[in-house]
């Protein structure tokens, strides 16, 4: 296995984990239909945040940063919409 390989499976593997975590809110919230505990701010600052991993990822070409953030930012955007459809 090449550097390079190892760089992207290394950043597939953090994203993925990061995908991972995020998952259990969303359960969460589905089943309670209760989004009171989550702060509506820190989610869209975030949003923002992994919109630039996005962008930074395409001025870099680095498919694992693109890849990861990108399936990151859709589970947030769902979250956040969630956020403002229960309150």
């Amino acid at each position: 296995m090449t550097k390079s390989m190892l760089i992207q499976l290394l950043g597939l593997s953090a994203g993925g984990l990061v995908i991972i975590a995020s998952l259990p809110q969303i359960l969460k919230i589905i089943q309670t239909k209760s989004t009171k505990d989550i702060s509506l701010p820190m989610y869209i600052i975030q949003i923002i945040g992994i919109i630039l991993w996005v962008i930074f990822g395409f001025i870099t070409n680095q498919m694992a940063v693109i890849i990861t953030n990108g399936i990151f930012l859709i589970l947030n955007l769902f979250i956040l919409y969630l956020k403002l459809k229960h309150g």
